[in-house]
């Protein structure tokens, strides 16, 4: 850019609005590789509440089966999945390995998210209304965890699964679409948390 052709105070000013613009820049290009790179590594892992779906548990007689019989993603929730996968790629996250629980809401928001193939994983399937299953539940995941993670190579590991379960394993309560950065030692217990809420 020919700074030239402006006066000394519109110079002064626009160099100071590209100076913020680069800085802006580099400020959100590191933050974005920080949660890249840590989920390149073997010990962390991206938790996701499903996206919105209204309501609270699932209809009587609901069959996994059955999507219909099932509480779902409402409009703005599939919208909040979609936001969900833009906003990781923004931060460097394009490809991963993303397991989901075998609830509709769950394997809707993982196939939305565009981060690879979505596999159905039993550990990470809800107990609502069975409180008496979290630590079984828990352990489920704290193992699925130790073998998914030393195989997945570089890609990011994504799990989407319920409220519950990450209450379970955590010990917070998130909102619907939020992400949870986790490391996890040997055993799949937990050392350290860091929420994102949904874009």
């Amino acid at each position: 850019m020919n700074f030239a052709i402006f006066k000394p105070f519109q110079r002064n000013r626009l160099f100071g609005l590209v100076v913020c613009v680069l800085a802006w820049c580099a400020t959100g290009m590191a933050q974005a590789s920080e949660l890249a790179d840590k989920l390149k590594r073997p010990d962390y892992a991206l938790l996701m509440r499903h996206s919105l779906a209204p309501g609270t548990g699932d209809p009587s007689g609901y069959s996994l089966a059955d999507c219909a019989s099932q509480r779902n993603l409402s409009d703005e929730g599939r919208q909040q999945a979609v936001r969900a996968g833009q906003w990781l790629r923004r931060q460097g996250v394009h490809s991963a390995l993303v397991l989901t629980s075998p609830w509709c809401r769950c394997k809707d928001t993982a196939m939305r998210l565009g981060l690879g193939d979505v596999s159905v994983e039993p550990a990470l399937a809800s107990f609502f209304g069975e409180s008496q299953r979290a630590q079984e539940f828990t352990q489920r995941l704290q193992q699925r965890l130790t073998q998914a993670g030393p195989t997945k190579g570089d890609k990011a590991l994504v799990l989407v699964t319920h409220h519950v379960n990450i209450l379970a394993y955590m010990g917070e309560n998130v909102g619907s679409g939020d992400m949870v950065l986790v490391q996890f030692d040997a055993q799949g217990m937990l050392i350290n948390a860091k929420r994102y809420p949904s874009p």
